[in-house]
């Protein structure tokens, strides 16, 4: 029965060494990094494995080396230990970018889709705002509702209002603020001054899921003109709505207003929990994921895959 949400991380996870033993190990998975590396007409796996680390971290890079590293353990899972993700998964969910792991995970797109989705999505963003323009920050130790209130009070600067709002409400007192840099600064200001036990700025090279973003939103709008999303074999858990999604065109218009959207995982893995289902299985790169989860919902079981190690003990449990 399936009883499992599957969740794939975002950006955040990446490292130099991502999926190196996966592909020394397994077959399935190389062929999957091959498959990126084909369409992209890029070694991107090189890149993964190797590095530069700078390099691994330019968002148009790290978004389709992520979704890879993900596919290849799910690949080995399917291959290897005879996994059917619908057999297995009531749910598939993913931090942003993650969110067309899930779908590729689901067949709503292919790997090679996802790998192209996703290489455009991470140059749209990157041109849609200056370098130096945009900032994003992590509130620690706040809600919602209070970091909502001081990105309110910090969007007024000396030249008018600027923009500054929640990227990511991860859960466990963990907010994602987002926007222009002078409102970004302001905002951390007006976080330490109430409080907050950290405000700090985050190493991103794009003020991702903010208004800002919306030059890329209408790139994407554009892509899934060419490449629209299938019905998922599992049910997506949107980072919109926090709730199920199974239609084409409603997962397609998430798609796009996620690029400027928060990302709503505290509420999505509370959706999931109150469906019932209690444990998560977290494929791809690190454990950041289920740490989330563990601060959400104490109560839920998590496991991490994403080495050779990692497959061998989630097939024991799966």
């Amino acid at each position: 029965m399936a009883v499992h949400a599957f969740i794939f991380p975002g950006q955040g996870s990446q490292a130099v060494g991502m999926g190196r033993d996966l592909a020394a190990a397994f077959g399935a998975a190389r062929e999957v990094f091959e498959e990126v590396d084909e369409v992209l007409k890029q070694k991107l796996s090189k890149l993964m494995f190797e590095g530069p680390l700078e390099e691994l971290t330019l968002t148009e890079n790290t978004q389709p080396a992520l979704m890879a590293t993900s596919l290849a353990v799910l690949r080995v899972l399917q291959v290897e230990g005879g996994i059917a993700l619908k057999d297995k998964a009531a749910v598939v969910a993913g931090h942003s970018l993650g969110e067309y792991s899930a779908l590729a995970a689901a067949n709503s797109f292919s790997v090679a889709e996802s790998a192209l989705l996703l290489r455009l999505r991470g140059q749209a963003m990157q041109r849609a705002v200056p370098p130096g323009h945009g900032a994003m920050a992590a509130l620690l130790g706040v809600e919602l509702e209070q970091a909502r209130d001081i990105c309110a009070e910090a969007e007024m600067g000396p030249d008018g209002r600027e923009v500054v709002g929640c990227a990511n409400d991860n859960g466990g007192g963990q907010v994602v603020i987002s926007g222009h840099k002078g409102a970004i600064e302001r905002a951390i200001e007006i976080a330490k001054a109430q409080g907050v036990k950290r405000a700090l700025l985050l190493p991103v090279s794009a003020p991702f899921h903010c208004a800002l973003m919306a030059p890329a939103a209408d790139a994407m709008a554009e892509a899934f003109a060419n490449t629209p999303p299938r019905t998922p074999i599992v049910p997506l858990i949107a980072n919109v709505s926090a709730a199920k999604a199974t239609d084409p065109t409603e997962i397609r218009d998430l798609l796009v207003n996620q690029v400027t959207a928060t990302v709503r995982w505290r509420e999505s893995v509370q959706a999931i929990i109150d469906m019932g289902i209690t444990r998560f299985v977290e494929l791809g790169t690190g454990k950041v994921l289920a740490g989330l989860v563990r601060r959400i919902a104490p109560e839920a079981t998590t496991h991490s895959a994403g080495s050779p190690a990692d497959i061998e003990a989630l097939l024991k449990v799966l």
